[in-house]
């Protein structure tokens, strides 16, 4: 059976596309390095991840990029033999503008190196490339209008300034006149367009109302790809904001593909809402959900009717689950669950020793340049984390440990440090303090020399950290560390990570060593 969402933990904005009897996924990753990620299936249940493309500093740089900017709904398709993968890199968040740069990165193989990127624009976000039969290639994408409320196409849309078409060819790059082709419905916010055709009609599938309860995936069509174009009969086709009470939220944004043995299906975004104290909370963030689709009247419907895809699918086979991954860093290479941030050169964040992962420590927590933090992703509500350290901080401008992160302004954190000559764990926590990014302290804990195991255990809305085994200060609030968290949704894109970091202020370049990372989340 296939159960929703189908990949877990902070896989948002999902692209599809079949080769044969192989469907790939690809997801934003927004700060976190490498960009996006690429999970392949035969069955449709069981998602691998495959490849993160976008490794290298002349295809993606990201330092300075502001946190829930850099890699926004990428796209992925296959035509010609080869992979294409379109992407976005925002370089701003707040104010009027957004400094959006469109990319266009090819393939042979899904695992394999990614070219050089070809740009192609930057007048809006969420690009896509649709391959037509004629073996033409059209650009769409949102268009940002930076000026006043009122100016755009749409009242409804505000910024969100309608989907623009142009033809673009591989050498020749953008050509000919830029299209608006749809401006969408009066739910507004309409970005995240994606076209394919079938039966002599081509279809535009748009994201809107945002990406918190309100989101929804609309269809459109029109007999040329220039437009007019109509909206479907219901509006949308996914949407739980008519089912408060459904356990999964936040639908929208996603892709069609039909399978290899004729049944037809769409990718969509989702979080898990959960109760916190202060209000619900998606600690897994956005992610990837997939639905069954059926063909009626040329309009794509939910096979099972309404605007809400099912938890469960009927699929014949089932979800192999890995609820405990120990890793003891004696490899190469760093394990494929782990990101860092922003950086296209990690060597200066970290190396893999052969017998540990060495952490070289940069700047601060707040940092948006050089971050020595590596995690992975929360994949379900309740898990347990836990590394083993070997860290001899010399001043409290020193430390490593264990964190549980968002971003700068959401996170909780257990540190080796020094404090008076005294090495001990300080717990610190930032707690949505947006902008100033005040810090708390909960105490500190004093250390014997030698090995350190730092633990958490999250439980839904509740977190409680561990040195040596041991319980240490207060239960905090693990809903902090959400989209809904801080800021809140609007304005909080990927999701909550557990990993370790280091920091030195003194800008020597301490370093610290992390021998074994356990994460368990079949608690």
């Amino acid at each position: 059976m296939l159960e929703n969402p189908v990949i877990r933990g902070f896989n948002a904005d999902p692209s599809i596309c079949r080769v044969g009897e192989d469907y790939y996924i690809a997801t934003s990753t927004f700060e976190w390095y490498p960009g996006v990620q690429i999970h392949r299936s035969r069955d449709l249940v069981n998602w691998r991840l495959v490849s993160r493309p976008l490794r290298r500093a002349v295809q993606l740089d990201m330092r300075g990029n502001p946190d829930s900017c850099g890699i926004w709904a990428p796209c992925l398709s296959h035509a010609d033999g080869k992979f294409w993968l379109v992407y976005t890199d925002v370089k701003r968040l707040d104010g009027a503008f957004k400094d959006a740069h469109n990319y266009i990165v090819t393939s042979d193989t899904i695992d394999g190196d990614w070219s050089d990127p070809t740009y192609v624009n930057s007048s809006g976000f969420d690009p896509s490339l649709f391959h037509d039969e004629d073996g033409r290639k059209w650009f769409v994408n949102m268009r940002w209008n930076h000026r006043q409320k009122g100016t755009g196409l749409n009242p409804a849309n505000d910024r969100f300034d309608g989907i623009e078409l142009q033809e673009w060819h591989p050498t020749k790059g953008l050509l000919g006149e830029v299209m608006t082709i749809y401006v969408g419905t009066d739910l507004g916010l309409t970005e995240a367009p994606h076209l394919f055709k079938r039966n002599g009609w081509y279809y535009l599938t748009t994201a809107e109302g945002g990406t918190g309860y309100n989101h929804a995936v609309t269809l459109a069509r029109s007999r040329d790809i220039r437009g007019p174009y109509e909206t479907h009969p219901a509006k949308h086709i996914i949407t739980a904001r008519f089912n408060p009470e459904n356990p999964i939220q936040r639908m929208g944004h996603g892709q069609y593909v039909e399978g290899h043995d004729g049944r037809h299906w769409h990718t969509f975004l989702c979080g898990r809402p959960r109760q916190g104290p202060k209000g619900l909370f998606c600690a897994t963030g956005r992610e990837t959900g997939l639905a069954e689709v059926v063909w009626r009247d040329d309009w794509l419907w939910l096979k099972d009717g309404g605007y809400v895809p099912p938890a469960i699918v009927d699929l014949p086979a089932s979800r192999k689950v890995t609820s405990l991954i120990e890793r003891d860093f004696t490899g190469p290479n760093l394990p494929p669950e782990f990101q860092w941030l922003r950086h296209p050169f990690p060597e200066r964040l970290f190396t893999m020793t052969g017998s540990a992962l060495r952490l070289t420590g940069r700047e601060s927590l707040g940092s948006w340049f050089e971050h020595a933090l590596v995690a992975r992703r929360q994949e379900e509500p309740a898990y347990r984390a836990e590394a083993d350290f070997h860290a001899d901080p010399g001043t409290w401008q020193q430390a490593v440990g264990l964190i549980t992160y968002y971003n700068r302004h959401k996170f909780h954190a257990a540190l080796i440090t020094r404090e008076e000559d005294e090495r001990v764990v300080t717990l610190v926590s930032c707690l949505g303090d947006w902008p100033g990014e005040a810090l708390t302290f909960h105490g500190r804990f004093p250390l014997a020399e030698g090995k350190v195991t730092l633990g958490v255990r999250v439980d839904r809305a509740e977190q409680q950290f561990s040195v040596n085994g041991a319980e240490v200060g207060p239960v905090l609030d693990a809903s902090l560390i959400s989209d809904e968290g801080g800021r809140g949704e609007h304005a909080s894109f990927t999701g909550a990570f557990v990993g370790v970091v280091a920091h030195d202020l003194t800008g020597q370049g301490w370093t610290a060593d992390v021998t074994r990372f356990l994460y368990d989340d079949g608690i």
